[in-house]
């Protein structure tokens, strides 16, 4: 079962983790500097590139990560696989409430015809900051998960 789970969890969260860490360092830096319009336009577009793969690298990083909580020995990578996937359905969590309405709000948006109150509704700041706080939790579950492997080893 080890052989199988821990290279379907390391995956998943690497994946998963590397394509936020992508987007905190080369898309939301474009985003941010962005005229209304193109950020929407862009922003749009990118909101549809990584269902339902982002998804799923997460599930299965929370479920391989049970998986592993109930088979791994010493107690210890026990313990730094339930911390790996608290932080990935902490990520998960994330994503549902902070980021994917924005997401669905932003692909509803005409860049040419932005509600007049756009200036006062931009999600920029909250966006980011909630992306930066799901980045962290991700690579701290990737960190975990490769602490707890060794462990094994």
């Amino acid at each position: 079962m080890l052989g199988i789970a821990i290279p379907l969890v390391l995956l998943a969260n690497g994946l998963a983790a590397g394509v936020l860490m992508g987007t905190q360092l080369g898309g939301w830096p474009l985003l941010e500097t962005l005229p209304a319009p193109r950020y929407v336009q862009a922003h749009g577009f990118f909101s549809t590139r990584y269902d339902p793969f982002m998804p799923l690298c997460f599930l299965g990083t929370v479920l391989g990560d049970g998986v592993l909580i109930l088979v791994a020995h010493p107690v210890g990578a026990r313990v730094l696989f339930a911390a790996a996937g608290l932080l990935a359905a902490v990520t998960i969590a994330i994503s549902l409430v902070k980021n994917v309405p924005v997401n669905k709000w932003i692909r509803t948006l005409d860049p040419e015809n932005l509600p007049i109150d756009f200036a006062e509704r931009d999600p920029r700041r909250h966006w980011g900051g909630w992306n930066r706080a799901r980045t962290a939790a991700a690579t701290s579950a990737l960190l975990a998960n490769c602490v707890a492997v060794g462990l094994l080893l």
